[in-house]
Order: C-alpha cells, then structure tokens, then sequence
C-alpha cells in the first residue's frame, strides 16, 4: 500500500515539478538543444507517412486524454452521459492510438536498422522511442478492459476522478486499488515520460505553444530599397 501511495500520490507531483523546472531551466540554458533532430531529410517515401501517423495520432490522444479526463462530469453530463462519453473515447482512441502505434513502429524500426540514421541518433532518442512504443501498447491493451466496462462507465470516472484530484491537490489514490493492472502501469509509464521529457527530444512539443504565439505577433516595420521608399518612410509587413 505504501508503495501505490508513493506511486499514485506523490510520484505524479515529483514528474510535474521535474517537468517544469527541467523545461525552463533547458530552455534558459540550452536554447539550440530545444528541437526534434528531425532525421525525415534523410530517408522519405514511406517515412513520411510514418511520422505523419505518429504526430496526428499522438497529438489527438493528448488532447483526448487532457480534455476528456480533466473535464468534470457534471460539465459534460447535459451534453453526453458518461457512458457514451466512454464509449467514444474507446473508438477514437482506439483508432488514433492503432494509428500512432503504426507509425512509431515505422519509425522505430527505421532507427534500429537503416545505418544512416542510426549514426545521427542519441541513445537517448531510441530509448524514448521504445518507452513511448511501449506506452503506447499498455493504451491498447485497455481497451478490452475500458469496453467491459461501458456499461457503467466505471474506469472512465474513476480516472477521471483521480487525475481530477491531482489537478486540484486533493489525490485520493484508494480508488485506484482495485484498477486493472494495464491502466495502473499506463499512468505511471506516462509520468515517467513527463519526468524525462526535459532532457530528450520531447521537449520540443513546447513548440506548438510557441506556434501560437509566432502566428498571432504584432508587425514589424520593414524597410525596402526596391520601392524606392524616402528614408523618413516605413512599410508595414511581417518578417518570419
């Protein structure tokens, strides 16, 4: 028991502590470390359809899980009931997560065999590949688990109540015990990510924040010698 407290109450906070500080304290330090290593231009074709499954699917299983678990029932519930709230979670995310799955084989594989790409990789980038695949395989193997439950929608509540608590700092892990094993080892490999997101390649997932922002920044006066602009004059445009 004590080690399911440690795991399911205090182990979450100790990954979100390391993942903020780790991130801000790498960006401030290490700015030209903050990317993908992208290895696309290297080998394409089938490659390309690869990393277009992982990304599309992976960012939709974010959002999912993000949205559909930190929002409170009685907030949905006029719109959809529990139960067939679970039940679409089962199907779209079944389906994106057999996308992802596929992709990051590809992908995987590719690492492990194709020489070149091999040469410009990091042990770090295969070892949080193989976490992510594996992490990605504990997902699938809930589902059997998730649909015998639709029912009632019984793992999706007490999910949701739990990472709820989290948000809040009011963990409440005891509902958790009598959880499946797949779902238990699913959230503590998925904080693990979190924990060494800062010091791999992962960390440029901040980047789609930075997007955002990037697409939405104020103009910038130019200047050009072609038109012929008086010096006293600007032209107004974006850079970028």
């Amino acid at each position: 028991m004590k080690l399911h407290n440690f795991f399911f109450v205090v182990y979450p906070y100790v990954c979100l502590t390391v993942f903020l500080m780790g991130s801000l304290a790498r960006f401030d330090r290490d700015q030209y470390t903050w990317k993908s290593d992208s290895s696309i231009l290297l080998r394409r074709g089938a490659m390309n359809w690869a990393s277009n499954l992982f990304h599309v699917g992976i960012l939709f299983l974010l959002f999912g899980h993000t949205v559909g678990l930190l929002t409170p029932h009685w907030l949905y519930e006029p719109i959809i009931s529990a139960e067939h709230k679970q039940l679409l979670a089962i199907v779209s995310g079944g389906i994106a997560g057999f996308a992802c799955f596929i992709g990051l084989t590809m992908l995987l594989y590719r690492r492990i065999t194709d020489p070149r790409i091999r040469l410009t990789s990091h042990r770090t980038d295969l070892a949080i590949l193989v976490i992510l695949w594996l992490q990605l395989s504990l997902g699938l193997i809930t589902l059997p688990f998730s649909w015998a439950h639709r029912a009632d929608a019984g793992a999706m509540l007490v999910l949701a109540g739990y990472l709820q608590g989290i948000a809040t700092f009011r963990p409440d892990a005891a509902p958790l015990v009598a959880m499946a094993w797949p779902f238990k080892v699913h959230m503590v490999l998925g904080m693990t990510i979190f924990l060494l997101l800062p010091f791999s390649r992962l960390v440029h997932v901040w980047s789609g924040l930075a997007s955002v922002a990037y697409a939405l920044r104020p103009y910038q006066l130019v200047r050009s010698r072609r038109l012929n602009v008086p010096p006293g004059q600007n032209l107004p445009g974006r850079t970028g």
